[in-house]
């Protein structure tokens, strides 16, 4: 029987998801843009709900291409909130739109978005080790010093727990377990600081 990190044992989503994208790093600065969002949007409820919303936030937020989402007028914004294929919350909404304009200004500053968040790595994933679930911590003084950071650029929903779990979704760290059939895997892609 194949072993994964606990968490991921909750649903066939989650396991599909663990499997083929949590923690695999991501250089891509549309993709990046959507986790920032979908992280922001995950504040307060389960990733499991925002999983299984995730094609509606891709079909609502225009793929998330962030020239188009930083373009939404208030039209497109009371349209977001009726749409029940995403969560319909004004404060995460308003955030996503925000997000995509200091997204652009980040982009024009530093070349790409990837440069940028992945600086705070050194260019390449932390490879931790922990045992068990229960030892991952929820934020770290890199998570710390980036939500921080991307405050002062503009950017909302973005504390340092969300942070971490980006940080986590995109392999900025790879906090597989060490039991998990994917920590090798990972850290096979990945090496890195740490």
């Amino acid at each position: 029987m194949v072993q994964r990190c606990g968490w991921a044992e909750a649903s066939e989503l989650e396991r599909a998801y663990h499997d083929r994208e949590w923690g695999v790093p991501l250089h891509d600065d549309r993709r990046l843009f959507e986790f920032l969002i979908l992280e922001g949007a995950q504040a307060g409820l389960s990733w499991r709900t925002i999983l299984g919303k995730r094609e509606g936030y891709r079909k609502a937020f225009d793929g998330f291409v962030p020239e188009k989402v930083a373009r939404y007028d208030a039209r497109k914004r009371r349209a977001l909130l009726a749409d029940a294929g995403i969560v319909r919350n004004r404060l995460k909404v308003e955030a996503a739109v925000t997000n995509a304009r200091a997204y652009l200004d980040t982009q024009e500053r530093f070349g790409s978005f990837d440069a940028y968040i992945w600086g705070f790595v050194a260019g390449g994933p932390v490879q931790n080790a922990w045992r068990r679930v229960e030892e991952v911590p929820a934020t770290t003084p890199v998570s710390d010093a980036m939500s921080r950071e991307l405050k002062q650029r503009g950017f909302r929903f973005v504390g340092s727990t969300i942070c971490y779990a980006f940080m986590q979704a995109v392999g900025m760290v790879n906090d597989h377990t060490t039991g998990c059939y994917r920590h090798l895997e990972i850290r096979r892609l990945g090496g890195g600081p740490g």
